[in-house]
C-alpha cells in the first residue's frame, strides 16, 4: 500500500469540448497506463466507454482510473463537460482532494466551466488550471488568464508562458526554473527538449516571474520580509509557498499546452504531485446524525481509525452492480461485513476492485485515501455511507437538484413491462438526477431528468443496453404554482360516528411568500385555543397538500401560512383531526388567493458565429426570451439568455439550422416567473384533459 502523502485524489473538469477526455488519455499515456492513446473524435477514448459517450464525443458519465507519476498513486475521475451532467461533476467533486480545470484557449471560461467551478469552491477542492488547445485558431492563453480573474473571480497564479500561439504554438517556458520545455513535431509527448527561452521573451518571463513570486511569498512573512529586501528565494521555497497557497484556495496555478499534441502535459502531472493535496490535508468529512445536522466529528483520513466510506456512484455493467466508494479512514478487506448507516442494514463486502475505466483489477483490501469499487452491493445508493458495524457514523450527505423536465413512456409489448420496470430501478440507482413516477391517474411511467439530452440519453440506455423498446411522449414541463393575495380565513373538521368523534377548528392566514423561500409555517396561537403539539399536525396537513395546485395539480411554492387562532375539545380533537383540518383548509382557501401558474425560465448561453446573430436573438425573442447580454469572443458571439422551458423543446436542431451547423448552447434551470395567461389557460386545459382520461 502507498503511503498517504502519495495519494492524490484528483478530477478533471471543464465544459463541453474543453478536452478533458483528451487530457486524460494524454496523462495515462504518459504514465504508462495505456500504450496507444484512444482520440474522442474516433470514439476510442478510454474513459469514454458507452456506446452513447463513443457516438456523440461527449462525456456522461464519470470514469475512474488510476496511475503513477514520480512515485505517486494519482487517482483520476474524467467528468463529463455537458450541463445536463453536471450532477456527475457535483458528486465526483464531493469525493476528491484536488482538481485540473480545462479551459479552451479560444473558447475561454464558457458557462458549464462556470457552473463546475462553482461546485468546486462549494466542495473546497483545490485546483491547477490547464488553458488546453492553444495550438487551434484564435487561442489566447492572456486572455483566458483574464477571464478566469473577470469571470471566476478566481486568482490564477501563472505558472508557464507559451512559446507561440495557434500554428507556430512549439512549447512552454517554466517561470520557476526559466527553462523552456520544447516539443518537436513527431506528436509523441517524450520528445521534447529543455532549452533557454527565446530571446525575445526574456523580458514577459521576468515580468511573470515577478508576479509569480510577489503572489507566492505572501504565505510565508518571513521569505516576503527577505524578498523585499532584495534576497530572491529558492526553488524549493517557492514550490512549498504555492502548495500552501493552492491547498488555502489562495491562487491556482496554472499551465497551458495542447493536449491533441501532447505539448505541455508533464508539467500539469508535476504540478499535481507538488501542489495539489493529498488526502490528509484536506479538511475532513463531517459526520452527520439521522437528520442530518453535523456532529461536531470528522472521518479524520487514517487507516487506523474505524471504517468510514462515502458511496458516491453506482454503476451497472455487463458483471453486475458497481458500487464506487470513497474511503475516507479505516481499512477495508474482501469478507468484511460493514453497516449501511443510511438503511440500518449490513451488508458483507465480496470483491473489491480498482478501476481502469470499464476494465476492473481485482484487490484484496484498500484503506483511507482509496477510490475503489466493490461488486454485488445490494441496497446502497449514491450518498449512502459504509462504516464499521461496531462505530457506527454517517457522512455528510449529498444534495441533488430537482428536475425540471419529464417525459411519459410505455412499453412496445406487454413482454416489455416487466423489463422496463428492472431496466428503470436500476438507472435510477445510477443515477440520482433521473427520476421515475408512475401517474396514479393514468397509470403511464413518468421519466424526470435535468434536460431533453438527459432523457434523450436515458431512452438510448434502455433501447440498447437494456434491450427495451418504448414508446415515448412528448417532453412535459414541471410547472409549479403560487398564490398572489393574502386571505384570512377559518375551517372547523367536525366528525360524530359515535364514541369519540374528530373535532379541530383553525383560523389562518395564507400568504405569497418571497420568491424562492418555499413553504413557510408559523404559529401565533396564545392561550391554549389550539395546543401546541397539535401544531406540528396543521403544518404536516398543509405540506400534504402542497403537492397538489389547485389549478392544473403542479406543486404549490412560495406561500406561508400562520395559525392565527382556533378550538379544541378536550375529547374529540387529535392530531389526525387536525392535519384533516388543515388539508380541507387548503382547498377551501387557495382557489380564494388568486392562484397562478409558475414556469421554469432557464439560464442558456447560446455561442453563434457573428453573422447569425441577429436571426439567433430574433429567434430567442419570438421563444419569450429575454436577452441579458451578448459578448464577442475570438470565435463566435456569446449570447446569454433567459427563456422559458416550454419553449426551448427542439431548439438545438434550430440553432443548428440557423447557424449551419456551427451555433453550441447550454442551458441550466435558473427560476420561476409566472405564466403569461394565455400559456396558463392552455397548461391548465391539458390538465383537465388529462384528468378526464
Amino acid at each position: 500500500m502507498a503511503e498517504l502523502e502519495k495519494y492524490r485524489n484528483i478530477g478533471i473538469f471543464a465544459h463541453v469540448d474543453a478536452g478533458k477526455t483528451t487530457t486524460t488519455e494524454r496523462i495515462l499515456k504518459l504514465t504508462g497506463k495505456i500504450h496507444k492513446t484512444g482520440e474522442v473524435h474516433d470514439g476510442e477514448a478510454t474513459t469514454d466507454f458507452m456506446e452513447q459517450e463513443a457516438e456523440r464525443g461527449i462525456t456522461i458519465q464519470s470514469a475512474a482510473t488510476s496511475c503513477e507519476w514520480n512515485g505517486h498513486r494519482l487517482n483520476i475521475i474524467d467528468t463529463p463537460g455537458h450541463v445536463d451532467f453536471t450532477i456527475e461533476v457535483y458528486r465526483s467533486l464531493k469525493v476528491l482532494d484536488g482538481g485540473v480545470g480545462v479551459f479552451c484557449g479560444s473558447g475561454g471560461v464558457e458557462p458549464q466551466s462556470e457552473t463546475n467551478w462553482r461546485y468546486a469552491n462549494e466542495s473546497e477542492v483545490a485546483r491547477v488550471i490547464f488553458v488546453n488547445k492553444l495550438d487551434r485558431i484564435g487561442a489566447d492563453f492572456y486572455r483566458v488568464v483574464k477571464q478566469v480573474e473577470d469571470v471566476l473571480g478566481a486568482n490564477p497564479l501563472v505558472m508557464v508562458l507559451p512559446i507561440g500561439i495557434e500554428d507556430e504554438f512549439t512549447g512552454i517556458v517554466d517561470l520557476l526554473t526559466r527553462k523552456a520545455w520544447v516539443w518537436d513535431d513527431s506528436g509523441q509527448p517524450e520528445n521534447y527538449k529543455i532549452e533557454e527561452p527565446p530571446a525575445d521573451m526574456a523580458d514577459l518571463v521576468e515580468e511573470w516571474r515577478e508576479k509569480l513570486i510577489e503572489t507566492a511569498v505572501e504565505q510565508d512573512d518571513d521569505l516576503m520580509e527577505a524578498y523585499l529586501e532584495g534576497e530572491e528565494p529558492s526553488i524549493e521555497d517557492l514550490k512549498r509557498c504555492i502548495r500552501k497557497g493552492t491547498i488555502a484556495l489562495d491562487f491556482f496555478p496554472t499551465y497551458c499546452g495542447s493536449a491533441f499534441k501532447n505539448k505541455g502535459i508533464q508539467p500539469v502531472l508535476d504540478a499535481v504531485v507538488d501542489y495539489l493535496p493529498n488526502p490528509t490535508e484536506v479538511k475532513p468529512q463531517p459526520e452527520t446524525d439521522e437528520e442530518g445536522n453535523e456532529t461536531g466529528e470528522f472521518a479524520i483520513v487514517d487507516p487506523d481509525r474505524p471504517l468510514r466510506a462515502l458511496a458516491f456512484k453506482i454503476m451497472d455493467d455487463r458483471f453486475g452492480a458497481l458500487t464506487f466508494i470513497r474511503i475516507y479512514s479505516g481499512r477495508l478487506k474482501k469478507g468484511d461485513t460493514v453497516l449501511n448507516t443510511y438503511t440500518g442494514k449490513t451488508e458483507r463486502i465480496g470483491r473489491i476492485v480498482e478501476m481502469h475505466a470499464d476494465e476492473r483489477i481485482e484487490l484484496t483490501s484498500a484503506q483511507a485515501g482509496d477510490i475503489v469499487a466493490i461488486v454485488g452491493m445490494k441496497n446502497v445508493q449514491t450518498g449512502h455511507t459504509l462504516c464499521d458495524p461496531n462505530s457506527p457514523a454517517t457522512l455528510e450527505p449529498m444534495v441533488f437538484p430537482e428536475p425540471v423536465i419529464s417525459m411519459a413512456v410505455a412499453p412496445k409489448d406487454k413482454g416489455a413491462a416487466e423489463k422496463l420496470g428492472i431496466a428503470l430501478s436500476k438507472m435510477i440507482q445510477e443515477d440520482p438526477s433521473f427520476r421515475v413516477e408512475t401517474d396514479q391517474d393514468s397509470g403511464e411511467t413518468i421519466l424526470k431528468g435535468m434536460g431533453e439530452l438527459h432523457l434523450d440519453i436515458k431512452i438510448d440506455i434502455l433501447k440498447r443496453t437494456h434491450g427495451v423498446e418504448v414508446e415515448v411522449g412528448k417532453p412535459q414541463v414541471a410547472y409549479r404554482e403560487s398564490i398572489t393575495r393574502r386571505v384570512e380565513d377559518s375551517y372547523t373538521h367536525k366528525k360524530q360516528t359515535g364514541g369519540s368523534g374528530q373535532f379541530a377548528k383553525i383560523d389562518y392566514v395564507i400568504e405569497p411568500g418571497e420568491p424562492g423561500s418555499g413553504f413557510e409555517f408559523e404559529s401565533t396561537v396564545t392561550g391554549g385555543n389550539v395546543p401546541r403539539e397539535f401544531w406540528p399536525a396543521v403544518q404536516k396537513g398543509f405540506e400534504k397538500s402542497l403537492e397538489k395546485g389547485v389549478l392544473a395539480g403542479y406543486p404549490c411554492l412560495d406561500f406561508k401560512v400562520t395559525l392565527v387562532d382556533g378550538g379544541y375539545h378536550p375529547v374529540d380533537s387529535s392530531a389526525v383531526a387536525y392535519e384533516l383540518a388543515a388539508a380541507a383548509a387548503y382547498r377551501q382557501t387557495m382557489p380564494k388567493a388568486g392562484p397562478q401558474l409558475m414556469e421554469p425560465i432557464m439560464k442558456v448561453d447560446v455561442y453563434c458565429p457573428e453573422d447569425n446573430v441577429g436571426d439567433v436573438i430574433g429567434d430567442l425573442n419570438r421563444r419569450r426570451g429575454m436577452i441579458k447580454s451578448q459578448e464577442p469572443g475570438a470565435t463566435s458571439v456569446h449570447v446569454r439568455a433567459e427563456c422559458p422551458l416550454s419553449e426551448m423543446f427542439g431548439y438545438i436542431g434550430d440553432l443548428r439550422t440557423m447557424t449551419s451547423g456551427r451555433g453550441q448552447f447550454s442551458m441550466e434551470f435558473s427560476h420561476y416567473l409566472p405564466c403569461p395567461k394565455n400559456v396558463a389557460e392552455e397548461v391548465i386545459k391539458e390538465a383537465i384533459e388529462r384528468d378526464k382520461k
